[in-house]
């Protein structure tokens, strides 16, 4: 049992060293790509198409429906203890600051990582990669740069639109409840939101976007030669992308409030 544990850790931390390798080598060229002149954008392209405007339907429910049931539980209990203002602080720490990074990231990760680990391990299967090797073309610096800009891009586009359709589904909520002008509904938010929160929002997701692309480009290269192993990469790539986005929330959490 000891032995079987030893080889386990052995194996978790030979991972997590693998990983930590091809982050430094993905970051080192997605930099090249920036600065070069000859950049191809066909697949940036497609990937902030893929993850960025075809997720616009389901994240518009989900935040309108979070931004409204936040508002509901706000106002039915912070007048109970005096601190009913409080609802507009309530509803920037949790939309902008927390749940607006962290579920897009979920949402993206289980949506566009498990699509980017499938296709990379499909295209090794089939032998695209080698394809690619054979003539020169490096497949990181092809295929998983753009993807890792086009995810990053989308993630931190796709937040602010998050938040904004949040706190518009907490404004029509109110309105039902207890109509009040727009103009000062704005207001109110505008006095509570600081500069700091939106930079915790960009940082998280701007962090969270990068996890997603380097885990699940990392596990799609990590398929072998065997159909059966799409699935199970596919697998470990969203549970990988799921621990290491509420680790890094965790963290970026604690520090800001240092």
């Amino acid at each position: 049992m000891i032995k079987s544990a030893g080889s386990l850790v052995i194996s978790y931390l030979k991972g997590i060293s693998y990983m930590s390798g091809y982050f430094f080598y993905l970051s080192r060229k997605t930099l090249k790509f920036l600065f070069s002149r000859k950049q191809d954008k066909k697949v940036l392209i497609m990937q902030l198409l893929f993850t960025g405007v075809e997720a616009l339907p389901i994240l518009s429910l989900i935040s309108l429906g979070i931004g409204g049931v936040i508002i509901v539980q706000g106002v039915a209990i912070l007048p109970q203890f005096g601190q009913g203002e409080m609802v507009y602080d309530i509803l920037v720490l949790i939309i902008v600051r927390e749940l607006g990074p962290v579920l897009t990231a979920l949402i993206l990760a289980a949506r566009s990582g498990t699509a980017i680990t499938t296709e990379l391990g499909n295209m090794i299967v089939s032998h695209e990669v080698e394809a690619y090797e054979s003539v020169g073309i490096n497949p990181v610096y092809y295929l998983a740069v753009p993807r890792l800009l086009g995810v990053v891009g989308s993630m931190i586009l796709l937040n602010v639109y998050f938040d904004i359709f949040g706190l518009f589904g907490s404004f029509l909520v109110t309105s039902m409840m207890n109509p009040i002008p727009i103009k000062e509904y704005l207001e109110n938010l505008l006095q509570v939101l600081t500069a700091w929160d939106l930079f915790i929002s960009f940082l998280k997701s701007f962090v969270f976007g990068y996890i997603i692309a380097v885990v699940s480009t990392y596990h799609g290269f990590r398929v072998n030669h065997a159909i059966t192993e799409v699935p199970v990469a596919t697998i470990k790539s969203i549970g990988n992308c799921f621990t290491f986005i509420i680790v890094a929330d965790a963290i970026i959490t604690v520090i800001s409030r240092l």
